[in-house]
């Protein structure tokens, strides 16, 4: 099987308030789980904190208990590493052994603060989205309203994640905000779990001009399941996801094409594709689409593995 390098998932949120456990699931909603993960033959998790703005928890507060949750599954998990710097580019991992990367989702976790931005990146976070759903201090969100762009300390973020080496994810994000920030930062950007307006029409999704522009920089797009971005009837199905990375691939090219599945983070799942340990039916979906077979690699895989090699 091909390895599976994927984007974004929010487990860790379930981990705190919810109880997940990754080894040992008991808990009906859980969708990540380790035995999943070796069944799909995933090789790279990113695991998102994302900052609930409806608790009354701190924000930083929150991120900090699934950053805590996230080190606490390493140390009982022997099959979970860090992606450590210096790993050899396109390597793929052994199989068994699973690479990790934690992100933010929500730049109110770092509640206004360049110092809380590199403290969060000195405790192993690797990329942040901006925004949720909603508009905050540092951007406009795609489900925000007014289409609003950085903000005066948005762009001073995006040009410190650039400085620290942080990277920085345009999922969520409204289109004057993605513009915003391909204007102002100097790294490639990546979109975690955002799909193709063009394909399925969603305002969390990329325009075609958005892709070419995140594809030119050098950066990746990871296609997310959440059935609202991908159709209009009440499940979908692996056909939409290869519908979407078709078209991200015909448009972008094939270099910028990932995936992000963003299990954990919506009620239900493609019919054909509810867990991790379902990606090698993805894979021969691709393949009878017409992929060759090294494309699909860099689609499942290396791609997304390249990308965020420079920010560990």
């Amino acid at each position: 099987m091909t390895p599976v390098a994927d984007g974004h998932c929010d487990f860790l949120y379930g981990v705190v308030n919810h109880g997940y456990d990754f080894e040992r699931p008991h808990h009906a909603q859980q969708n990540i789980a380790l035995d999943r993960l070796l069944q799909g033959n995933v090789g790279l998790q990113f695991f998102a904190a994302w900052t609930d703005m409806t608790l009354r928890v701190p924000p930083l507060q929150q991120c900090l208990a699934m950053i805590d949750a996230y080190y606490a599954m390493h140390q009982t998990c022997r099959h979970l590493h860090p992606l450590a710097s210096g790993t050899q580019q396109n390597a793929p991992q052994e199989r068994g052994e699973i690479d990790t990367v934690l992100t933010i989702e929500g730049g109110e976790a770092i509640e206004g603060s360049l110092s809380v931005l590199r403290m969060l990146y000195r405790l192993g976070v690797r990329a942040m989205a901006l925004t949720w759903n909603g508009n905050n201090e540092l951007a406009g969100a795609a489900l925000g309203r007014g289409n609003k762009g950085l903000t005066e300390l948005g762009v001073e973020v995006v040009e410190e994640m650039g400085r620290i080496g942080m990277a920085v994810d345009v999922s969520h994000l409204s289109d004057r905000g993605i513009e915003d920030v391909l204007r102002v930062s100097t790294r490639p950007v990546f979109a975690s779990h955002s799909n193709c307006r063009a394909v399925f029409a969603s305002p969390r999704s990329l325009t075609d001009e958005q892709i070419r522009a995140i594809a030119a920089q050098g950066g990746t797009i990871g296609i997310n399941f959440y059935h609202k971005q991908l159709t209009n009837r009440a499940h979908a199905t692996i056909a939409d996801i290869v519908a979407q990375l078709s078209h991200l691939a015909d448009v972008g090219g094939i270099d910028c094409c990932a995936i992000g599945s963003d299990f954990d983070g919506m009620p239900k799942y493609p019919s054909d594709l509810q867990t991790s340990a379902d990606f090698p039916a993805l894979e021969r979906a691709l393949l009878a689409a017409g992929f060759s077979q090294s494309d699909v690699e860099k689609v499942m895989y290396r791609n997304l593995y390249r990308y965020i090699l420079q920010f560990i």
